[in-house]
């Protein structure tokens, strides 16, 4: 018999996350898990930015005697996948080896090597697009697959039947198809999962297995999925298992979300579910303070049709000027006279735009904080090599491991010895928390002198000279002397423990290196963000290579690429990136205005009493660029055509109407259109929100 099952519907900021709360309650009280059996509820949020919040309102709502575990989509897959392995071992014969999860860098990496010889003739090329996109993109589209239930196998065919003609030949398209088939059963010989691997064995497996099924209700005594329309279309059929298998549950759903449909999202698919529904509630408030109340119907209107004259509302305003640079100075302008004359705190402001270029994000942050104003920069990812503390690092890994030397240039090398060249301690003149730049003991001067006249180039061993190579070395100073001398000193040590077996992987050089070179300072987030990145990330590789160099012969690892100049590459690329801001004060006061894009916004259910929409004239409020190439050709609605530009015309507006009443949820105070008639590239900006702007110009 069919578990009972709750749908609760909504439009943001309803509270239907807490109705999901209230009802794991009264089900616990019901139907208490079993303490022989352990049995837990299963909590699910879209992300994991949502799952930590879902976290503590669990903590805040819920008895302590209920157990709630929590995981989003993906990670509840996984570790599923993880904790049932041996049963997939044994159902598709694979080897009996623990899996190992591929980060998306090391997945772009290998498969790279794997097609490299599809990739050189052009077969799996598409026009306009390089090696890197190519590859990046075609392991999209496995993702893409296995979020909506598609096996590998029928890429082959959706691929040239549904991307429209003229991009590349179709047999391109089906050569990337079986590319993609070669790739999954490359990784489950060497035991590498990856997101798209890991959904479909799960779907594909490890559901319909009798004894995983079996295992279910011991495990669960009921689930709750918050935001439901964010999720991909497999769990479709995990809903399903769970009601046919006695797991009641709830699902909460916002009409106005679907913020990951194009990533993987496949809410049309989904919405079948409430078919399925023991009850239904709809909740139809939007928050007693949210601006959607009044505003939501008129805004909507007026881009979807600009020739209506609703009446403006006061709370709207607007910025206008003529440069985007002039735009940015008066937005901040109006930010400080916020903070300073008009009683809002930092906290309560967010700037969001479609995009969130680097120089906005740079010119509105350095204003503020001028200010005292503090300003968090949501998700500003950034690769790694864009911060000279790694670039310093990683440019000691040529003068240790021989072979590398053509990847070093004089000018990285004077960085080197900048970065590196830290005092080991504050004087007592030095204040201990000053920025690492102004405690260095080479300046840009020396070090290009110590360049010029020390460093020997060679492409096996490069080497850093005695400083009396330099015949007025006398006028570098004692400081920039001794410094230099301890950087050979410590780079000879580290040699001489690679000829001897001790240093058995850049790992260590790299973790030997910061805390000889870095680790006297106090260094700021951002900083210790990217060191922290680099390490997960060198570990993460060197275990995936000590997994390769296990299963390969003799003769292979001799003829592969070397590990340590790949490492190397990868991260030049700048496909590795870090997040400069990973610490968030627990107090929410202490937070500054938010800088965002309006999917990271979204994404994270942020709520302001006042936002900024930045570029508001920009046609990417309609068009965005958050979705993946391709996306769909894996939607439940796919005709088996190639996609129209009638489709994606309704797509855009469709997301449109979206995104104004989910942010128009998520503000209870004020709006402020921000728009400058010229784009940075210097065009006119025509974008589908200038109706609104007109009304309160």
């Amino acid at each position: 018999m069919t578990a009972d099952f709750t749908w609760i519907q909504g439009p943001t900021g309803s509270g239907k996350t807490a109705r999901l709360l209230a009802y794991i309650a009264t089900q616990a009280q019901r139907a208490p898990g079993s303490p022989l059996t352990g049995a837990v509820f299963l909590g699910l949020a879209a992300n994991g930015d949502n799952r930590l919040t879902l976290v503590d309102r669990i903590t805040t709502d819920l008895p302590p005697e209920i157990s709630v575990t929590t995981a989003t989509p993906i990670g509840f897959i996984q570790n599923e996948v993880v904790l049932f392995w041996p049963l997939l071992v044994e159902a598709l014969g694979l080897n009996p080896q623990f899996p190992l999860h591929l980060r998306p860098e090391t997945e772009q990496d290998l498969a790279t090597q794997l097609w490299q010889p599809q990739l050189d003739p052009g077969m799996i090329s598409v026009p306009g697009w390089n090696a890197q996109q190519t590859v990046r993109r075609s392991l999209d589209f496995l993702q893409l697959a296995a979020q909506g239930g598609i096996p590998a196998e029928d890429l082959a065919l959706i691929l040239p039947a549904g991307i429209p003609p003229g991009l590349a030949p179709a047999d391109n398209w089906t050569a990337i198809g079986e590319a993609l088939v070669q790739w999954r059963d490359h990784c489950l010989a060497q035991g590498f999962l990856t997101y798209g691997i890991t959904t479909e064995l799960y779907w594909r497996h490890l559901l319909p297995h009798p004894i995983y099924q079996a295992k279910l209700p011991q495990r669960f005594q009921g689930f709750g999925l918050d935001d439901l329309d964010e999720y991909p279309r497999v769990f479709q059929t995990v809903v399903e298992t769970f009601l046919d298998l006695g797991i009641a549950g709830v699902a909460t759903w916002n009409p106005n979300g679907h913020v990951r449909l194009g990533v993987g999202a496949d809410p049309e698919a989904l919405i079948a579910l409430q078919q399925q529904a023991t009850t239904t509630e709809t909740l139809m408030g939007v928050g007693e303070k949210s601006l959607a109340a009044q505003w939501a119907e008129d805004w909507v209107q007026m881009v979807q049709d600009p020739t209506l004259l609703p009446t403006a509302l006061e709370a709207g305003q607007v910025i206008q000027t003529t440069s985007r640079g002039q735009l940015l100075r008066e937005t901040a302008a109006a930010i400080i006279a916020g903070v300073q004359d008009q009683g809002f705190h930092p906290s309560d402001i967010a700037v969001i735009g479609p995009g969130f270029d680097a120089i906005a994000r740079y010119t509105l942050a350095k204003i503020l904080i001028n200010q005292g104003i503090p300003v968090e920069s949501l998700n500003d990812q950034r690769p790694l090599v864009s911060s000279p503390l790694i670039r310093a690092i990683l440019t000691l890994i040529p003068f240790v491991y021989p072979g590398l030397g053509r990847q070093l240039d004089p000018a990285a090398v004077a960085e080197m010895l900048i970065v590196l060249s830290q005092s080991v301690l504050p004087t007592p003149s030095e204040d201990p928390n000053q920025p690492w730049i102004d405690r260095v003991q080479i300046d840009p001067v020396r070090a290009e002198l110590i360049v010029d006249h020390c460093f020997h180039p060679d492409p096996q061993q490069p080497d850093l000279l005695a400083v009396t190579e330099f015949p007025r070395w006398d006028r570098l100073g004692y400081q920039a002397v001794e410094s230099y001398n301890r950087l050979r000193q410590w780079l000879a040590s580290q040699r001489q423990a690679r000829q001897q077996r001790l240093l058995t992987s850049p790992v260590m050089l790299l973790d030997r290196a910061i805390n000889t070179f870095l680790w006297q300072g106090v260094l700021p987030y951002d900083q210790l963000a990217a060191l922290r990145e680099l390490m997960e990330t060198a570990q993460h590789f060197w275990e995936v290579e000590r997994r390769r160099q296990q299963q390969r012969s003799g003769a292979d690892a001799d003829l592969s690429t070397r590990a340590e100049e790949r490492f190397l590459t990868l991260l030049h690329q700048g496909i590795v990136t870090a997040n400069p801001f990973p610490v968030k004060p627990l107090n929410r006061h202490q937070q500054g205005v938010i800088l965002s894009t309006v999917f990271q916004y979204r994404s994270q259910r942020l709520t302001h009493r006042w936002q900024l929409w930045l570029d508001a004239g920009s046609p990417r409020w309609l068009t965005g660029t958050d979705a993946l190439f391709g996306y769909p050709l894996f939607l439940h609605r796919w005709t088996g055509r190639p996609w129209s530009m009638a489709f994606l015309e309704q797509a855009h507006e469709d997301r449109l109407e979206r995104i104004l009443r989910d942010l128009l949820g998520r503000t209870t105070e004020r709006i402020t259109l921000c728009h400058s008639d010229l784009a940075v590239n210097g065009q006119e900006q025509m974008g589908p929100l200038l109706p609104l702007m007109h009304r309160y110009i």
